[in-house]
């Protein structure tokens, strides 16, 4: 019998680690039915729909005094809506996703989804550490890809509402995923927050210990659309801070070289997502060597919508940031309010580490050890101009 959790007054816990247990007590106990937690003003909490096996699965809603309003449900740690003001304060939906929880349960592209345990693809579905080999799901082709069949996405998180030192609330969001989930070691106690400031931030913050060595990525996957899903994204312009990004094969999998942005792959000045689409073969999918130290929050990109004034900037403390174009929306998913989701209907920049990084000793570690506290911050500032 596997000793990795226990459930003591609806709180997991880890018998006989004392580090994880503490963090993830702290974290999650109360979170059901605190109702200090449910009470804190600025977070609006209301059930979103019943997993098949009856849980109930609650949506979150936050607004700032410029009316930008966030929705983010605990399955999965989706983030549902995100509405933004245009230059003329219209307010419009900038992300892509289902208008119900059915959606998310079905098959879809990790629509503003917490992915992981490892964000990106790791090739041939397997890696080794310590001198093991890990086999992992292989659910992209030959590879593995955020996650694994049921990843972080598919998760149901335990929730508790904050009040920072600042005033302003968050949603805490606390998993705990056991030695052995996905083909991963280690029992890992993730903790991810949630904020949105009246600076228009969107701020979220990912934490995670864990009792054996492991490889750990988390990324926020959201289908970005700052003309409120009404037109597709090639007419936005984009700027990517990074000179180098990380060669693929045809696979999309890492060759461990770095090469510099020249022509196509340039995003160093702003220019329209679709001016140079054409050149490159499915579109653009690749990580982006950011410029600057890591672990320092600086700026990853900024993307915006001519047509509304919309503006989005992404900061991460992150190495890297994956530009994926919505190559493989096909039309086959209808979205919110109707829309159907086209080629190139939404744009995602996922802050993470390198794609395939657990077989690429070359680069930036990804090995999370006991005693050793993950942190990761990704900022989405919105204006309009």
């Amino acid at each position: 019998m596997k000793n990795y959790n226990v459930i003591i007054s609806g709180c997991l816990i880890i018998t006989g680690i004392a580090v994880i247990m503490t963090l993830f007590m702290a974290s999650s106990c109360g979170s059901a039915g605190n109702r200090k937690n449910q009470d804190v003003m600025g977070i609006e909490k209301r059930v979103f729909g019943e997993l098949p096996d009856g849980r109930k699965v609650h949506i979150f809603r936050m607004e700032n005094s410029s009316g930008m309003v966030v929705e983010i449900t605990n399955y999965g740690g989706i983030v549902t809506s995100l509405m933004v003001p245009d230059r003329n304060g219209e307010v419009s939906d900038v992300v892509l996703g289902f208008d119900s929880l059915d959606g998310y349960l079905g098959e879809h592209p990790y629509f503003g989804a917490l992915v992981g345990r490892y964000a990106n693809r790791i090739a041939g579905a397997r890696f080794e550490l310590e001198g093991r080999e890990y086999l992992l799901a292989a659910n992209n082709g030959n590879n593995h890809l955020h996650g694994g069949e049921r990843g972080l996405d598919r998760r149901l998180w335990d929730f508790e509402i904050l009040t920072g030192d600042d005033g302003v609330p968050r949603l805490l969001l606390s998993y705990l995923s056991p030695d052995g989930e996905e083909g991963y070691p280690g029992n890992v106690a993730l903790r991810v927050t949630f904020g949105l400031n009246d600076y228009n931030e969107l701020r979220i913050t990912f934490n995670a210990e864990t009792d054996k060595p492991t490889p750990l990525n988390l990324a926020h996957h959201g289908y970005f659309n700052l003309t409120g899903g009404r037109e597709p994204v090639t007419g936005h312009e984009l700027l990517i801070n990074a000179s180098l990004f990380t060669e693929v094969n045809d696979e999309l999998i890492p060759t461990g070289r770095l090469q510099p942005v020249e022509g196509a792959m340039d995003f160093r000045v702003m220019k329209p997502v679709g001016r140079d689409l054409s050149e490159v073969p499915g579109g653009y999918d690749h990580n982006y060597v950011l410029d600057g130290p890591a672990g320092e929050l600086k700026t990853a990109a900024v993307l915006s919508d001519p047509a509304s004034g919309r503006k989005m900037e992404v900061l991460t403390t992150q190495p890297g940031v994956q530009l994926y174009t919505g190559n493989f929306l096909d039309g086959s998913i209808t979205g919110k309010g109707g829309i159907v989701y086209e080629q190139y209907w939404g744009l995602c920049l996922e802050t993470q580490h390198f794609p395939d990084s657990p077989n690429q000793p070359a680069f930036p570690d990804v090995i999370l050890n006991p005693g050793e506290m993950y942190h990761h911050m990704a900022v989405y500032r919105f204006s309009a101009e």
